[in-house]
């Protein structure tokens, strides 16, 4: 087993240690050493990183048959370093960001056991943002508040934060928030006179070196409430963030910052009337569409036959128009639509006895595609979207429906 340094000094972050085996693991080489300062991935925590003897650490992990920390490196070690004495650094940023979170992590924990009577199922601390699992679902945002508020206040008292082994007789005095997973010595993360876990992780020396805890997103997940939180270095870079984007936003829109909720507001109102003005706007113009078209549709037993190609157009507006031209103008319309794919729409007036799904599958084949619907409206599409391959589709189409002998050809001779 390595001799972990971390556990008496979070802190350190520079040591020599002597190289016991080498080995691979994921392909890349491998060393243990005698002791380590590095921390490996568990509970929840991720593992450090920084170099032996400058070549870098890129995974720490360990070994559960014998409990030897694995520092797998980019680059192979010397052939002359097993047995032999290399120094070691730990990237303290990251050992600092990690603490920092870690120990918010047993605030908020703590706190939200003794405010909301809600017990942490689940921790994960991450790369961008850390989360806690709650058993308590549907947390108020004034729940919420007041959990952050408090996490916070002891924060600000700056209470010694004290990690240590006790033995099994000790443990069973101790109010533990949680059970320990091992047995034997277990090692203890005390915040004073608040909270005491088993925890192997790194934590920071006071309350105070935590920084500013903020919950910054509440998601319901199923009986459960997920917390992602930020501590410390990650919340004042967070709240500098938004702050840039606050001011920025504020500045293009003329207004102070404190007045930036009534001018989204405003402007969402605005946006709203205008798309309720641009979509009447259009469906005029496409009632007009529709006259045009059916103005110059020819006689088909007692309805009307409009086909026209659409160039570009969207399939919304296409089936708006063919079934305007359907009900209103009594029409059997056939449309298609060019462009990057071809889509046809084919409607037929409502108390009609077509059914237009084999005229339009039929026609679908010439465009390499398929559809279907209702038997006085059916859509579909393919691959094939240039004009002349849609022209073709439509008078497959009109010939399916029309008698023999009838030259529609003039029908096609305009597009949009």
């Amino acid at each position: 087993m390595t001799e972990r340094l971390y556990y008496a000094d979070p802190r350190l972050t520079h040591f020599e240690a002597t190289v016991t085996e080498k080995l691979f693991c994921h392909d890349l080489p491998a060393v243990v050493l005698s002791h380590s300062a590095f921390y490996p991935t568990g509970g929840g925590q991720p593992h450090d990183t920084g170099r032996l003897q400058d070549i870098p650490v890129v995974d720490v992990v360990e070994r559960e048959a014998d409990g030897a920390v694995i520092h797998v490196l980019e680059s192979a070690l010397p052939d002359n370093a097993l047995h032999g004495v290399v120094a070691g650094e730990v990237d303290w940023s990251r050992r600092f960001d990690h603490m920092q979170q870690h120990t918010g992590q047993h605030i908020l924990s703590q706190v939200a056991e003794q405010l909301l009577e809600a017990a942490t199922v689940g921790f994960h601390l991450g790369q961008e943002s850390s989360t806690i699992d709650l058993d308590r679902a549907a947390l108020s945002p004034s729940q919420l508040e007041r959990l952050e508020t408090e996490a916070n206040c002891i924060v600000f008292e700056d209470r010694p934060v004290v990690a240590r082994f006790v033995s099994q007789q000790e443990l069973a005095s101790l109010p533990l928030r949680k059970l320990p997973k091992v047995r034997g010595p277990v090692r203890i993360v005390e915040v004073a006179d608040f909270d005491w876990s088993p925890c192997g992780g790194t934590h920071v020396q006071t309350t105070g070196q935590v920084g500013l805890i903020k919950v910054v997103r509440a998601e319901h997940r199923g009986d459960d409430t997920r917390l992602e939180f930020l501590c410390g270095g990650r919340a004042l870079a967070d709240y500098g963030f938004k702050n840039r984007l606050l001011l920025h936003l504020a500045s293009h829109l003329s207004v102070g910052y404190w007045e930036l909720g009534e001018a989204v507001e405003r402007l969402q109102e605005e946006a709203r009337r205008q798309r309720k003005a641009a979509q009447v706007a259009q469906d005029r113009l496409l009632d007009l569409e529709a006259q045009s078209i059916a103005f110059e549709a020819r006689p088909l037993g007692e309805s009307l036959l409009a086909s026209r190609v659409l160039q570009d157009r969207k399939l919304e507006e296409g089936k708006y128009l063919a079934l305007k031209l359907a009900a209103k103008h009594g029409c059997v319309a056939l449309l298609g639509i060019a462009g990057d794919k071809g889509h046809l729409i084919f409607a037929a007036p409502p108390d009609s006895s077509y059914d237009l799904r084999p005229v339009l599958r039929q026609a679908c084949t010439i465009i390499g595609g398929g559809g279907g619907g209702r038997p006085q409206l059916a859509q579909g599409g393919g691959p094939v979207g240039d004009v002349a391959s849609i022209q073709e589709a439509l008078k497959v189409a009109v010939q399916m429906i029309c008698q023999k002998g009838v030259d529609w050809s003039d029908l096609f001779n305009s597009s949009l």
